[in-house]
């Protein structure tokens, strides 16, 4: 494997929302507590190679979404470190900054909400390329039109506003806007999760070949777990703004080895399964604002041991390329 083009270390984003005036007069008096911290990505540790494609998957409020926005700059970190090209994200500065915020493009669940409506594609789609000044102002309607062709969107299209398109379409139009910059790495959030399931194998074939033909590095957010299947090298599992487990995605799928992983699996339709019982995961997704001590996933684990009640397992290499964050493969010792 190549050289990681992005690495998180020790990712946390917390939110902490306003006291209340009821609440600061009784902070102010001694007798009250500052609102609880919401732990949305809490501890993240991820290296992501030049031009694979890594899945991240798991359920609602798990976090993903936040961390995608961490890593394009969307929301700064509360702690931790974005390594870029081997450059650490923090320390950047002017010119170096913006070419990182242009490198790292994202592409929104929700097509259309994602697009302002106010504007005509050829402004949504040329609007970096003219306020940053990357091409020739004679030249941005030719760059625009070559972002609209290469999404397989007609340029007659160009002078018409989002409300004039299908779903499918304003997500090519949102793919358009960001290949124009001529990013590296696309962070995809839930990228065909709102649209209609006729139109998402098409947005995923076009994904896969803007890959082949630029070369670029995907961090694919999704809870569908066969799309995930389907386009990853890798994949990441992630349960409360933790990282479970990680591997390659053939392996994982195959034999996963933390419970919540073989969970989610599991409740992947199958032919070959049609006659067995579905056994859904039982107990909700505990509260950010008050994660379980120890193992974060114990109270739905049906091999839950009395160590994972105390001890927080570390997320650790159990095999050449695979690591998982569970006391099943990691002694309470080492942990």
């Amino acid at each position: 494997m190549s050289a990681p083009i992005l690495e998180l270390k020790g990712i946390t984003r917390h939110f902490r929302r306003s006291p209340t005036l009821a609440e600061r007069i009784l902070m102010a008096t001694g007798r009250g507590k500052p609102p609880p911290v919401l732990r949305a990505v809490d501890g993240v540790d991820l290296s992501i190679a030049r031009g694979e494609v890594l899945g991240l998957v798991g359920e609602s409020g798990c976090g993903k979404s936040t961390l995608a926005r961490v890593i394009t700059g969307i929301l700064p970190p509360t702690s931790g470190e974005v390594v870029y090209d081997q450059r650490k994200v923090a320390g950047l500065k002017g010119r170096d900054r913006l070419d990182y915020l242009l490198k790292v493009q994202m592409i929104f669940q929700d097509p259309y909400a994602s697009l302002d409506p106010r504007m005509k594609v050829s402004r949504i789609v040329g609007e970096a390329l003219s306020l940053h000044k990357l091409v020739p102002k004679a030249q941005i309607d030719e760059a625009v039109d070559r972002a609209l062709t290469e999404v397989g969107l007609d340029t007659a299209y160009r002078e018409r506003y989002p409300h004039q398109f299908s779903g499918g379409q304003r997500q090519r139009i949102g793919i358009a806007r960001a290949l124009a910059v001529k990013p590296d790495f696309l962070v995809c959030d839930e990228p065909v999760s709102a649209l209609d399931v006729s139109i998402q194998a098409q947005v995923i074939n076009l994904f896969m070949d803007v890959r082949a033909r630029h070369g670029l590095t995907y961090l694919f957010v999704s809870h569908d777990l066969g799309l995930v299947r389907h386009i990853s090298d890798r994949v990441a599992i992630m349960y409360l703004g933790r990282i479970v487990e990680i591997g390659p995605a053939a392996e994982i799928f195959a034999t996963p080895a933390h419970p919540y992983s073989a969970a989610l699996i599991a409740a992947i339709p199958s032919a070959a399964r049609r006659k067995q019982a579905f056994k859904p995961l039982g107990g909700e997704l505990p509260s950010p604002l008050a994660p379980p001590p120890g193992c974060p996933f114990h109270p739905r684990c049906p091999q839950a041991m009395a160590v994972c009640r105390e001890i927080r397992p570390p997320l650790a290499e159990i095999a050449p390329g695979r690591s998982a964050a569970c006391h099943l493969h990691t002694p309470p010792e080492a942990a």
